[in-house]
């Protein structure tokens, strides 16, 4: 099948994770797409309305993706309202996903800001199903607020399967008696080995240019710190151009890029 051709995905769940975001459970109805790589994303088509790339967060054997959405055009607003039993295109997977196989031995970050847990979520899943693989796992995580915060259930999960989580938020309410603050703050005294670690991130963009810097004055590598981006891809398959920073197409060398090869683009204002 052509790489531009959609095949049809069964909605057979929805849930809203938080007032803008829902989560999608789509099975296969004529044969599943390749199995896509934590960090890699798929091109999801809204019959009639138009198509927009989501990173997938699930995987399970049957060929079933989770992918979590953030209702905010016209697209994703009607990816967000499908009732189970109705169908919608995917194409992909697209793009490369993060290195985990080149962190064996190493204490692993995991950065995480608002919806960018989405991307990240397939990458904790790998890394706890081979703990033994690694040293230190971690995952730093803020919200604007605690109503913001994705996966709840499992981040307690995550926390008894031997992740070191650790959760802030901009704004607290009167029941949050956790940490307040930007989510680049935990570095400083977050427990790993710099000289031993790999950090992967996804986020806004603002939030990875300072984490980054928090990392660097940890000190880890910027060729060990991987960053996740979200940019206007159109195709998916790098013919279209939009999603272009640099020298780079988002689409196809991205959306994993090492903080030393990426860095120097996301300092260009408006590029």
């Amino acid at each position: 099948m052509s790489t531009m051709t959609p095949s049809a995905y069964r909605v057979t769940g929805r849930r809203r994770d938080t007032a803008d975001t829902c989560t999608l459970e789509l099975e296969p109805r004529n044969g599943a797409l390749g199995a896509p790589a934590p960090g890699q994303f798929t091109m999801l088509y809204a019959w009639g309305v138009g198509e927009v790339p989501i990173s997938v967060s699930g995987l399970d054997a049957g060929g079933r993706l989770v992918q979590t959405i953030r209702d905010v055009g016209s697209v994703t607003h009607k990816l967000c309202a499908l009732d189970p039993g109705t169908t919608l295109g995917v194409r992909g997977p697209f793009g490369r996903g993060w290195p985990l196989d080149a962190f064996a031995g190493a204490d692993v970050v995991v950065v995480a800001g608002g919806l960018g847990l989405a991307p990240l979520r397939l990458a904790v899943l790998a890394l706890l199903a081979r703990r033994e693989r690694y040293g230190r796992l971690l995952l730093l995580y803020g919200a604007r607020t605690p109503a913001d915060l994705l996966y709840r259930d499992e981040l307690a999960r995550w926390a008894e399967d031997g992740l070191d989580v650790q959760i802030t938020v901009d704004a607290a309410d009167a029941d949050w008696d956790g940490p307040v603050g930007v989510v680049g703050k935990l570095v400083a005294r977050a427990g790993f080995d710099p000289r031993n670690a790999a950090a992967l991130m996804c986020g806004p963009e603002v939030m990875m240019r300072f984490t980054a810097v928090a990392l660097a004055e940890r000190g880890v590598a910027p060729e060990r710190t991987y960053v996740s981006l979200e940019r206007s891809m159109k195709c998916g398959i790098g013919q279209c151009g939009h999603c272009q920073i640099g020298p780079t197409l988002v689409c196809l060398d991205g959306p994993v890029y090492s903080w030393a090869e990426i860095s120097r683009w996301l300092s260009v204002r408006e590029l």
